[in-house]
């Protein structure tokens, strides 16, 4: 059968297979209309029209395929969707509002009251709250284990448990879960392995194919790589992924169609970008350890760091989130901060600009004294997303924290 371009609007998704995650950014998941646009179209609309009442029965009906209403069917969103399913290898995504509301729409759609989950000490702080505060109304229950800590997880498992969730590199803590061993553990209890990928991203790793049966991002993070919108997607097999959707139709927790479209021209140069934020990141890492100013550094790429093999066998590089402790206390962390010019002081991360934040007042600020002190995030912490600019000057930048630690 001869392959005619008039007759394929967009690349087949058969011809898409055994293609690089690099290939798949740019190709996949790409609709062309009548116009033949080189570049994604946008949809902006609320809702679609239909050549007939039937043809609308039909659609609302799901007798016939085809769009309805944006708050679960827009073109935009759908391209999107499809883009970073096939880059992390899953059957089907369903994008979300936020990060936060992927997270809350895989409870709400997967999980009832009774059931009992387990999540990593080391998540963003708002995880942590809707875990213990919001979900426990609801009648579920949380016990947080120690990511790292393989015995823990399996004496924290019940007959009720339903799901293990982890971020793996943690925020900010940058620890790496064995995956393999969890995935085996959920599998065992019948239980969902649950794992947000935002650190790394499909550029540096891909969960399902160590055992993960879902992936949750933001991708206000490196999805963007720009810091422009607020987003979040699952990605998964489409029996979990239904159930998603279907909690998405109803409850309305929807990303826009321009968002979609923002994150879809985002996805196009993660993998240059995923690159270029870790070397930068692993050059200040071991910087930053010969500082004598610093008492400890986290992250991955560092032999000193005690998960480092883990996460070689793991993943194709380190990220470019790293914390670090400077001696002294709150006081001196927020003279370190204070004395930057140049690099951001914003919470967000995953953006090619730096950012620099305080996690004990900031990320996890919420976060209660114990829990806090459970989960690593000492009042001298400091956490950099580290972005792609000339790495003499982010250490330029950093080296006015140091001195100001002198002065």
């Amino acid at each position: 059968m001869t392959f005619s371009r008039e007759e394929h609007l967009w690349i087949p998704e058969s011809d898409l297979e055994g293609m690089s995650v690099d290939t798949l950014a740019v190709r996949a998941g790409q609709i062309r209309t009548g116009q033949l646009e080189h570049s994604d179209a946008i949809f902006p609309t609320s809702s679609f029209v239909y050549g007939s009442a039937a043809q609308a029965a039909a659609r609302f009906g799901g007798e016939e395929p085809g769009n309805i209403y944006s708050r679960f069917t827009n073109p935009t969103v759908q391209a999107f969707e499809a883009r970073i399913a096939a880059m992390e290898g899953g059957e089907k995504a369903v994008a979300t509002a936020s990060g936060m509301a992927a997270i809350l729409s895989t409870c709400m759609a997967l999980l009832q009251s009774g059931d009992h989950v387990i999540c990593s000490r080391g998540v963003f702080g708002t995880t942590n709250v809707l875990f213990q505060k919001y979900m426990a109304r609801f009648g579920v229950e949380t016990s947080f284990v120690s990511l790292t800590d393989l015995d823990a997880w399996r004496d924290a498992v019940r007959p009720e448990t339903r799901m293990l969730f982890i971020e793996t590199p943690s925020n900010p803590l940058c620890e790496v879960a064995d995956m393999a061993a969890l995935s085996e553990l959920s599998r065992a209890n019948d239980a969902l392995f649950v794992v947000d990928n935002c650190f790394c991203t499909p550029v540096l790793q891909r969960p399902l194919e160590q055992g993960a049966d879902l992936i949750i991002h933001s991708a206000t993070k490196y999805l963007d790589g720009q810091g422009r919108c607020v987003g979040g997607v699952v990605v998964g097999p489409a029996k979990y992924l239904d159930e998603i959707y279907g909690f998405l139709r109803s409850a309305g927790p929807t990303m826009s169609p321009f968002n979609a479209w923002v994150f879809q021209k985002g996805l196009e140069t993660l993998p240059i970008r995923m690159r270029a934020h870790c070397n930068n990141a692993l050059e200040l890492a071991k910087w930053l350890e010969g500082q004598p100013a610093v008492a400890k550094v986290y992250y991955a790429g560092l032999e000193s760091h005690p998960q480092h093999q883990l996460a070689k066998k793991q993943q194709d590089g380190f990220g470019g989130v790293l914390s670090f402790q400077v001696k002294g206390g709150r006081e001196e962390a927020w003279r370190f901060i204070d004395a930057t010019r140049m690099i951001s002081i914003t919470a967000n991360l995953g953006d090619v600009k730096t950012t620099i934040t305080h996690p004990a007042t900031t990320t996890h600020g919420r976060l209660s004294p114990e829990d806090k002190d459970k989960a690593g995030i000492t009042e001298n912490l400091i956490r950099l997303s580290v972005g792609i600019e000339a790495i003499d000057d982010l250490k330029t930048d950093l080296t006015r924290g140091f001195q100001a630690l002198k002065d």
